[in-house]
């Protein structure tokens, strides 16, 4: 036989031999399997304040071991961790939830979060998914009116006698009939209303982005004075992929508040103001740390506020003088609330704030599970808060005397604004954003005040070409009403019980 055809004989031989050869060397350099690769399943936190960990480990050819998480509470579902690794002695860590795990045969237990979060898992088959929108669930009884106004809503209108009054980020402010959605009259203020109004009897304050605290006449909307905030040049960004500033999602202003004839009032540019409610004249006017962009709370004869530059501070309201102030590190964009004798405030360092209003000392404080805190809490009839999130996706009912959390009930999108609470329901409006790596739906909720059941949710549909849409602005109640204004530019109203 010569050469030529031995080989051609015997090439799927040599074509045997190195498949197998190579095969060999893959094996040989490729490193043995660990025993924490698979998939664990387990709790996260302590049994007040709990979520669902999901872990699942694998291995890398070039790079080792590596691994993916789900944490149901935060809604990450198949995230990857970064730099997950064995650290030897059956220990495993990673940078991301700060895990620290030891593994014990069929258990992989530890902590997270710098050793402060307990953590226990267990061999599972299947990682946990993002649970779906139930097809079942009612969306509700609808909108009894709906009314386009021509610019996104992010405020939340003021009710009164039969009207809504709201600005929109087109720079118009709307009084419109609660009866049936008709528009009574318009002023136009020039730049972006994003807080809301308040209405008396025979006028209506609300702050601009032009950098003036404004006052109209209720009856026909002319102007009776005007005051100077002076932040009309202070950036503002509305929620914008492509911004990645600390200033995003600056979609927050403040509603008036009048006590004993006198208005309050923050600033963006880090000012508070007392302004005399008949004149427009200045009581006074102090200095505070970062942008205020929320509604300031009433105790006695006190004021509370939260600053964007994470400083929480309870002044006089005669004088604007410090009584105490509390550093919460973060950005203070929700609202603080007097609630069961306490001031309680949420911040985007992914907490819930009670503090003691006597001291500024803090009593309590929830965890949100890395979500913001955007919303404001409210106080039911029964005594307990009521507060939405961003990323958490839940609206959370607690005890304001020790934070213990009573029910936290997934609502499928963001609650930034602060919810409306009856004896029934407890209703709210969600946003959605996307691209991003949670999903979020957007539309109004009702979940039972009393056990924490998701009642209906009506689904506003997210506008091909957008990043942010469903509702920002909380609702509010009034003549069987409840109002919400949306990011598509319409007020609605739906009955409410």
């Amino acid at each position: 036989m010569n050469s030529v055809r031995f080989f051609r004989c015997c090439r799927p031989l040599f074509a045997a031999a190195l498949l197998a050869s190579a095969a060999l060397r893959a094996e040989a350099n490729t490193p043995a399997a660990d025993p924490v690769e698979g998939i664990w399943v387990g709790h996260i936190g302590t049994p007040a304040n709990q979520a669902v960990l999901g872990l699942k480990v694998t291995r890398d050819e070039k790079s080792g071991l590596g691994a993916t998480f789900s944490l149901d509470q935060i809604n990450y579902y198949g995230e990857p961790l970064q730099g997950f690794k064995a650290a030897g002695d059956g220990t495993y860590v990673d940078a991301t939830l700060g895990l620290k795990l030891r593994l014990d045969g069929d258990r992989l237990t530890g902590e997270a979060g710098g050793s402060t979060t307990p953590v226990e898992l267990h061999r599972a088959d299947r990682m946990p998914e993002d649970p779906p929108v139930p097809v079942e669930l009612s969306r509700g009884p609808g909108p009894r009116w709906q009314r386009k106004l021509g610019g996104a809503i992010y405020a939340p209108a003021a009710l009164h006698g039969g009207y809504a009054y709201v600005g929109a980020v087109n720079g118009v402010f709307n009084a419109v009939k609660l009866d049936d959605g008709t528009v009574a009259w318009t002023f136009g203020a020039g730049r972006a209303i994003l807080g809301g109004a308040l209405a008396t009897d025979d006028a209506v304050y609300f702050a601009c982005d032009d950098g003036r605290l404004h006052k109209l006449n209720r009856a026909d909307g002319k102007e009776v004075w005007r005051y100077e905030l002076g932040d009309a040049q202070v950036p503002r960004v509305l929620p914008d992929p492509n911004r990645d500033e600390p200033d995003n999602y600056d979609f927050a202003g403040p509603t008036p508040v009048l006590v004993d004839s006198t208005l309050y009032v923050g600033s963006g540019d880090g000012s508070l103001h007392a302004v005399d409610a008949a004149s427009g004249r200045r009581a006074w006017r102090i200095e505070t740390r970062g942008k205020l962009r929320t509604t300031v709370a009433v105790s006695g004869a006190n004021l509370a506020v939260g600053s964007d530059g994470g400083m929480i501070s309870l002044v006089e309201r005669a004088t604007g003088k410090e009584v105490w102030h509390f550093d919460a590190k973060f950005p203070a964009t929700g609202a603080p609330a007097i609630i069961g004798g306490r001031l309680v405030i949420g911040t985007r360092g992914s907490a819930l704030y009670g503090i003691n209003l006597a001291t500024g000392a803090r009593d309590w404080h929830i965890g949100f599970w890395g979500s913001w805190v955007e919303s404001c809490a409210v106080e039911g009839s029964d005594g307990l808060g009521y507060i939405g999130a961003s990323d958490l996706r839940r609206i959370t009912c607690f005890d304001p005397k020790d934070g213990r959390i009573v029910w936290r009930t997934d609502v499928f999108g963001a609650p930034w604004g602060r919810p409306v609470v009856t004896a029934k329901f407890v209703y709210d409006g969600t946003a959605d954003y996307t691209p991003y790596n949670i999903r979020h739906v957007g539309g109004v909720v009702a979940v039972e005040r009393a056990t924490g059941r998701l009642a209906w949710r009506w689904p506003l549909p997210h506008p091909p070409g957008t990043y942010c849409s469903g509702f920002a602005a909380s609702p509010v109640l009034g003549d069987g009403l409840l109002v919400i204004g949306g990011m598509d530019g319409t007020l609605y109203a739906f009955p409410a019980e």
